[in-house]
């Protein structure tokens, strides 16, 4: 059937289709099209999409890293599929403080959960792909084996973090393979990642937890001094859960509840409904407000549900503590969030992570495996909802959102952004619920409220051309700004898809190397 592609912006389709995928890299995305016009619904436009993104965007998401989706079937029921990795049995808080003293390290091997995303995969293949599992595999094996030529985001990645990333052996013989970092163009190939891939397209999801791979990986970190045993991997489970949900201007809002962050955005968007007007213009500085307090009640109250964290409701409408708690530092190409839809009536919002650019900065050189840093999001403070202990999930950044017109999807959005996503998904929905064209939607300058440091303050990272008005009502407010170049990955990469009713109009973030493909 045809297709219509952009590097970036949007496409729109009004003859019969198969559905529609958009990611923030273009093979992704290709590779997601090519399971729409074989016949497969998003649930296989995703996995396909996932498996390649794990291998052409490594700074942002790896085969040792999480995910989050939201799912909406054809009978219109959506679910919420958390796939976030828990701690080490074997470790204790009590150690952790001897190693590291008041905190965790950014980048060490402490910092390494039991990867979920191989097992989150396998549990939405259960759930409703229509292709076989080693088809979801086929263009992931291939670029890995062959190579790709490396992307923009990749290269720039690959020399900011050279300083840690190249001290790895692992990282260093696949990222600096003459002692310089590959640089845009230059081939990508993984031959051990592309030996994995195969492996866990012939045995199943398993292979990554139990077999032959998980002894590879688990010895391999071991030796590092990781804590993660086998058993810890065998008994790994992600789960099936409620989303979040709240009306907005007559629309359903579906997000991700704790230990995610969707609560923010529904959160944020009672507080647009309840009197800020203009919010991403004159009223900046009020939308600010509130997710400058979303942010401290994130850092106060956000934990593992299954390990004593309350609930989503909860957090919506908690109280900010008086005394602020510093969050996350700002992480960078930290996560992929992508979005696809198919005509049989499935839709997905899929956010895959590795956390911050290249996670831990350890790649198990047997098995390619680059491993994700984020246990460094637990807290060493015994007293917090979300302190470290053994098989537990930290607090995560991830939120995949669906939007729903009545009983039919009306907005597929995912982003990346670290803490940011919540805000990021705010000004995607206001802006398309104002009349912007899901290009135009993503492609609008940005601002995202910083979280709070330890040394205090209110400060707003702002692409440069955002407008004077708003950057004067976000000083109004008593936020300091600080300017970044427009188009800035600091601002995160979005993806969107928009339900028409002849079709559907997909738009990609100019912010990354990806692409919106109509099947």
């Amino acid at each position: 059937m045809p297709s219509a592609l952009a590097t970036w912006g949007s496409t729109r389709s009004s003859f019969s289709m198969n559905g529609a995928i958009s990611t923030s890299h273009h093979l992704a995305t290709e590779a997601g099209a090519e399971a729409l016009r074989a016949g497969g619904n998003a649930i296989d436009a995703a996995l396909a999409a996932a498996a390649v993104l794990c291998v052409v965007y490594p700074n942002n998401v790896a085969l040792g890293g999480d995910l989050v989706a939201l799912v909406r079937s054809p009978d219109g029921e959506v679910r919420f599929l958390n796939a976030t990795g828990t701690a080490p049995g074997g470790q204790s808080i009590e150690a952790l403080r001897e190693s590291h003293g008041h905190a965790l390290p950014l980048r060490h091997v402490d910092t390494i959960t039991v990867p979920g995303g191989v097992r989150g995969w396998k549990a939405l293949h259960d759930y409703g792909a229509q292709r076989s599992w080693a088809e979801h595999f086929s263009a992931a094996i291939e670029y890995a084996r062959e190579g790709v030529p490396n992307s923009r985001s990749v290269a720039a990645a690959l020399v900011r973090d050279r300083e840690t990333l190249q001290q790895d052996p692992g990282a260093s013989a696949v990222f600096y393979p003459h002692g310089e970092p590959l640089a845009q163009g230059e081939p990508l190939v993984q031959s051990a990642l592309a030996q994995t891939l195969d492996r866990i397209a012939s045995r199943g999801a398993d292979e990554f937890y139990v077999g032959e791979t998980a002894e590879r990986w688990v010895s391999g970190l071991a030796e590092l001094g990781s804590k993660i045993t086998l058993d810890d991997a065998a008994q790994y489970a992600p789960y099936w859960a409620e989303p979040l949900e709240r009306e907005f201007q007559g629309l359903r809002v579906l997000t991700s509840p704790p230990n995610t962050s969707g609560f923010m955005h529904l959160r944020v968007l009672g507080e647009v409904e309840d009197g800020i007007a203009d919010p991403l213009g004159s009223g900046a500085g009020q939308l600010a407000d509130a997710f400058y307090r979303a942010n401290l009640v994130r850092s106060a109250f956000l934990a593992d549900p299954l390990a004593g964290g309350i609930g989503g409701d909860e957090l919506i409408s908690a109280a900010p503590p008086q005394q602020p708690i510093s969050g996350a530092q700002k992480a960078s190409g930290d996560t992929v969030g992508f979005s696809a839809i198919s005509t049989d009536g499935w839709a997905v919002s899929f956010v895959n992570s590795v956390y911050w650019s290249f996670g831990a900065h350890i790649l198990e050189p047997s098995t390619g495996v680059l491993f994700q840093n984020r246990g460094t999001a637990f807290s060493l403070d015994p007293t917090s909802p979300n302190a470290f202990a053994p098989g537990k999930r930290p607090r995560h950044t991830l939120m995949p959102v669906l939007v729903i017109d009545g009983a039919e999807v009306r907005y597929v959005t995912a982003t990346m952004g670290g803490a940011a996503q919540p805000q990021i998904h705010t000004q995607l929905l206001l802006r398309s619920l104002a009349g912007a064209e899901p290009n135009e939607a993503v492609d609008a300058p940005r601002w995202m409220v910083d979280e709070v440091s330890a040394a205090g303050g209110r400060s707003v990272t702002i692409e440069e051309d955002v407008s004077a008005a708003t950057m004067a009502a976000l000083e109004a407010e008593g936020f300091s700004l600080r300017r970044v170049k427009s188009r800035s990955e600091d601002l995160g990469h979005s993806n969107l898809i928009r339900v028409e009713r002849d079709g559907y109009t997909a738009a990609s973030d100019p912010r990354s190397d990806g692409s919106a493909i109509v099947v």
